[in-house]
């Protein structure tokens, strides 16, 4: 039996007092698109928060390539092949491309993050347009621009899992169909997505399956192209 890359088993996490994941449960296998749907509020960024250790969990499981790791630290499961591309970017705007990525691959072990040269290459063969404005400074970048060195800037170490929150988020739609071009590239690399998505079209066209939460529960599960047949899940988008 394959092992997923990433399973979540009843998995409970909140913010104080409050409970906003109420027993999640889903499963990513390796090599697939998942997407995270539902509305604002129902708990897709913090089943993120959850998954890349910057949320605390209360109880349940979290297992990457079947070793749990449900309240490690962000940077030990970074390690161990996870990382989360979060909403804001989270860039340095005073620094150029290339320093922003250099302080990216140098906070990772040597072990982990692999060669500069040939990590550097590899990126920037995904995303040639970064390759052409290495001494930029990273502030002066286009909003999409800005957004392509976030993700660069969490592939240091080539993790086996990427986790998006709302890459599109403030971008122009033509500015998102090339950001999905590069997502689509990156899982024809090998690499494993979970995608929390506005851009509901974009999101199904590239994902495997599809997970539909609200009020912090998994309300529906399936392929993209089950969904337009599931009346009930399809209203909660």
């Amino acid at each position: 039996m394959t092992v997923p890359a990433l399973e979540l088993v009843d998995v409970r996490a909140g913010y104080g007092r409050i409970e906003i994941l109420h027993g999640v449960s889903l499963t990513v296998p390796a090599g697939s698109v998942v997407a995270l749907l539902g509305p604002n509020g129902v708990g897709k960024t913090t089943t993120l928060r959850a998954i890349s250790g910057t949320l605390p969990v209360r109880s349940g499981h979290i297992r990457l390539d079947g070793r749990r790791v449900e309240n490690r630290r962000p940077s030990t499961i970074a390690a161990r092949g996870m990382v989360l591309v979060p909403e804001g970017r989270g860039i340095f705007p005073s620094l150029t491309v290339r320093d922003n990525l250099r302080v990216a691959h140098r906070s990772m072990p040597g072990d982990v993050a692999g060669s500069w040269d040939d990590w550097l290459g590899e990126i920037t063969g995904i995303f040639p347009r970064l390759g052409e404005r290495l001494e930029q400074q990273a502030g002066s970048l286009s909003g999409g621009e800005q957004q392509m060195l976030a993700v660069c800037r969490a592939l240091v170490g080539s993790p086996k899992v990427v986790l998006f929150d709302e890459l599109s988020m403030g971008l122009a739609p033509l500015v998102v169909a090339e950001l999905f071009e590069r997502v689509a590239a990156l899982r024809e690399a090998g690499r494993t997505i979970v995608l929390v998505e506005q851009y509901v079209t974009y999101a199904l066209e590239l994902a495997d399956l599809c997970y539909v939460l609200a009020k912090g529960r998994v309300a529906w599960a399936g392929e993209p192209g089950e969904l337009k047949h599931a009346p009930t899940a399809a209203s909660y988008l």
